[in-house]
């Protein structure tokens, strides 16, 4: 872990603003799904508009921030674990609502793939890498629902890909395969991969990682810095405060 001198404080405040909006978009899940509350806009394409934003900010970052810091593979082995401690207790707590390689575990991953690769991509060209990452990005971005995407044209892809859960790992999940959150490997490694080499081409300014030293709001940055431990204790910690407000309420006659 670098020093706090030389951490890029933007990027830790704009992750710490993310990480507000993913609490958010949690405590909505809970209110629908959880307490019964009514909000039509959150299954519709707004609600997916705003989970959308969310997950690509967290991924593009990570991706950017990977040659900031040392060990990328140890690093990715740590949230590797946290997610599937998540899925440990998703899966003892909350099995109809049990998380399959979440988005920890993706990037977990994305960090011990890139870390293992990193000597090897980093003599790609950062215009061509980018370019290619978001284009395989956009190519393969249905390929759990079974095809390839190119403008208008369409590729069925086998069935023989959507075995198992090493397949769903990769992106291809079987059939009566369920996740309450899930990023396998494809499209989602692409996105990291193009954070990484943005933030390439971003270095080959000498002048152009300077800006992202600064500090707008120390707040917003130390829960980007502490993003990892408040990933893992928001969700109890906002279900256990919605069910203590809903049993008050229900004690009162209130209603939502």
């Amino acid at each position: 872990m670098k020093s706090t001198s030389t951490r890029c404080a933007l990027l830790d405040e704009l992750r710490g603003l993310d990480l507000i909006s993913m609490m958010l978009y949690h405590g909505m899940w809970d209110l629908v799904y959880l307490f019964g509350v009514r909000a039509p806009w959150y299954g519709s394409w707004q609600g997916e508009l705003w989970q959308q934003s969310i997950c690509w900010v967290f991924i593009l970052l990570s991706g950017f921030c990977l040659p900031l810091g040392r060990h990328p593979v140890k690093r990715g082995a740590v949230v590797f674990g946290c997610g599937a401690l998540v899925t440990a207790v998703t899966l003892i707590f909350m099995p109809a609502d049990v998380v399959w390689f979440g988005v920890l575990t993706l990037l977990g991953s994305a960090m011990i793939f890139t870390g293992l690769l990193e000597k090897w991509m980093e003599k790609v060209p950062p215009v061509v890498g980018l370019a290619g990452s978001m284009f395989l990005f956009y190519f393969t971005r249905y390929a759990a629902d079974g095809y390839l995407q190119l403008g208008h044209w369409l590729i069925t892809l086998p069935g023989f890909l959507y075995a198992n859960y090493f397949t769903a790992y990769l992106g291809f999940y079987p059939f009566g395969f369920f996740s309450t959150d899930y990023f396998p490997l494809t499209p989602w490694l692409f996105l990291f991969w193009a954070g990484f080499y943005l933030h390439h081409l971003a270095e080959r300014t000498a002048q152009s990682l300077r800006p992202l030293r600064r500090s707008v709001c120390p707040p917003l940055g130390w829960l980007g810095r502490n993003s990892l431990m408040l990933y893992l204790l928001h969700q109890p910690v906002i279900y256990g405060v919605l069910t203590v407000v809903f049993l008050l309420l229900r004690r009162g006659g209130g209603a939502l």
